[in-house]
Parts: C-alpha cells; structure tokens; sequence
C-alpha cells in the first residue's frame, strides 16, 4: 500500500497519511437553477494533476411513506433523460431558501401523493452517482400518514401532472427491486433501507434534524 492510499481507522476515519487532493484551478462550464457544471484541475498522488469534471447539485430528498398496513408509497413517473417511466419514492430538489430537508420531505410528499405524516425519521443518505456529481440525497421514514383535504391539494404539472400512485407491500416492493423493477438511486436505498430498519424494531432511526455526512 502506498503512502497515499486510505487507511481506515474506523467507519469514518483514515490515516494522517490520506493525500489531499487540492483543487489547482477551476473553470465553470454551465450554471443553471438545479445544477452547474465545473471542470476542475486536482494535484493526484505521484505530483501530477487531472481534470475532473463536476455537477455541483443543489441536494435532493426522497420519502419513504409507510401507512398503517405496512404498504410504501411508490410513484411512477416519466424521466427524460433515460427516456422511460421509473418507479420511484415522492421527491424533490431543496431548492427553497432556509427550508430544513425534513419540511421539504413533507412537502413533496404533499404536492406528488396528497399525504401528509406524523412522523418522520431519517432513514438513509446517499451519494447518488459520485464519479462525477455531489449530488445528496437524505430519504426520510414518513409514517402515521393522513391524507391532505382535498381543497388543499397542489396542482401537479408538466410530468408531475402524469404521475402514477401504488400502494405496495414493503416486502414485495424489495422484491421489485432485486427483479430488476425498481432502479432509482434514491427509492432502491430507502425501499431496502425501511425494510431493514422495520426488521430491527425501528431501533436506528436517525431524528429528523439528524446532521448530514461530512
């Protein structure tokens, strides 16, 4: 092992030895309301430098709504840039200047399926693709779920308007995952995510204010 490769000292530690990898320049490629796009020039181990070309996102969440039987909450939506409908959990961008993520939650899961909950956790946080974004994702544990009075519904538009809602049994919605059926990021970690935290008594949950990684 060389001196700059990471040595664990824990789960979230590493050796004093860990190489930096200090940014040398920056050129912007693309800025818009969701995402920019940078390239970046990065000292590597060995003393020489790539350029490693980034999507700076503005963060997203996901929720995982459970109801009283035990059924999930999945929506089925289209999505351009692969060109077909997903299965996916309610989600959105958070992308409303000083909202916590767990009131974002709430509000997707509001505005895409009508519901609302008593109670939220955070289930997981995940990196949805980072060999080339910083994109993060918390999905949230949504339960005690009522639904929202009808006069008080948002009007869902452009894809949303399209939206497709399922009940599904969490365990069968597992199994539509590990079929192949489900392949978003955020909805493949907090479907398996919930199943397990279901299976070991809910006992670690994380608080809705929880801090996020790093």
């Amino acid at each position: 092992m060389s001196e700059h490769s990471e040595t664990r000292t824990g789960h979230g530690g590493a050796s004093a030895l860990e190489h930096r990898y200090e940014v040398r320049s920056r050129t912007e490629r693309y800025r818009g309301r969701i995402f920019g796009v940078v390239s970046e020039e990065v000292a590597m181990p060995g003393g020489g430098t790539g350029v490693r070309d980034v999507v700076r996102h503005v963060g997203a969440v996901a929720v995982v709504a459970l109801d009283a039987a035990g059924q999930v909450v999945l929506i089925r939506q289209y999505r351009h840039a692969v060109g077909r409908y997903l299965w996916e959990l309610p989600a959105g961008l958070t992308d409303v200047s000083g909202e916590d993520l767990a009131a974002a939650a709430l509000r997707e899961l509001a505005e895409e399926v009508d519901l609302t909950a008593g109670r939220v956790d955070v289930l997981v946080d995940l990196h949805s693709s980072p060999g080339f974004t910083d994109e993060l994702v918390r999905v949230f544990l949504a339960r005690e779920l009522t639904d929202v009075p009808a006069e008080q519904r948002h009007e869902r538009r452009d894809e949303e308007a399209d939206l497709q809602v399922l009940r599904v049994d969490l365990d069968e919605a597992v199994g539509m995952v590990l079929a192949g059926e489900i392949t978003n990021a955020s909805c493949v970690a907090g479907l398996i995510a919930a199943a397990r935290a279901r299976d070991t008594g809910w006992s670690k949950l994380r608080r809705a204010d929880a801090p996020l990684p790093g």
